[in-house]
């Protein structure tokens, strides 16, 4: 709908942590049922600035939203420690927020049917009994993309979701990204791979501390401040 106000605005957003500027004066907008894409190089406050709009670090500035479902956001962090030592399974990780019943004593039917409908999601039909504990690292993403989407989120906030998968893992986790959107998920994800940015982006944030450059991954990738930045546009040879 034309004049639609986007979904997530950062208004002069800054973040100092013992004095530390990690974050100076960023002010973007992440528009309704859009992929936004934040890249920039290593020290960008890229992750800094998803734990702001989480309220995981203590921010200046404002982060307006502008709801129109429930506000339910779901977030896949950057890593994830797993305890080994506790007896901890896919399903059982997937149905602690689902049933008010100890997992331990059983998941109810509902529960269940629900926990294999995520796994095929993310592609991990089967792997319902597999120890957290024994996942490669991609599966383990995969597992917490499943549990973001429950309950389907308004905002899905991704960090580097792409980190530990395989070609085909990467390819079925962009497909999926393309049905959320087209269902009506709005998407805020951090991404170092530049050649995914550019199959799957509506509109990319180059960070480095402050907005470097924002458009659409043609548009934001091509500048030469951009290229100077990002080791991999170098090595495209775009200057």
């Amino acid at each position: 709908m034309t004049g639609e106000p986007p979904l997530i605005e950062f208004i002069d957003v800054s973040v100092r942590v013992r004095g530390e500027p990690l974050l100076s004066g960023v002010s973007l907008k992440v528009a309704r049922q859009h992929i936004h894409l934040i890249v920039g190089p290593n020290g960008a406050g890229k992750t800094t600035l998803l734990a702001s709009l989480l309220a995981q670090v203590v921010f200046e500035g404002q982060i307006v939203a502008h709801w129109r479902r429930g506000g339910e956001i779901g977030y896949v962090p950057q890593s994830f420690a797993v305890d080994s030592s506790l007896p901890v399974t896919v399903q059982d990780f997937l149905a602690l927020t689902r049933q008010r019943r100890p997992v331990c004593l059983g998941l109810g039917p509902s529960t269940r049917q629900r926990v294999t409908e995520l796994l095929h999601q993310v592609g991990l039909q089967g792997l319902e009994r597999r120890p957290l504990s024994v996942l490669s690292g991609g599966e383990l993403r995969r597992v917490l993309l499943a549990h973001a989407l429950d309950p389907l989120p308004e905002l899905l906030v991704l960090d580097e979701p792409a980190s530990g998968l395989d070609e085909g893992g990467v390819r079925q986790l962009e497909e999926l990204l393309q049905a959320l959107r087209s269902g009506g998920t709005t998407v805020l994800m951090v991404s170092h791979d530049l050649e995914q940015v550019r199959r799957i982006a509506d509109h990319v944030t180059v960070l480095d501390r402050s907005i470097v450059t924002e458009g659409s991954a043609d548009e934001a990738l091509s500048l030469d401040r951009v290229v100077a930045l990002l080791p991999s546009e170098r090595k495209r040879g775009r200057r």
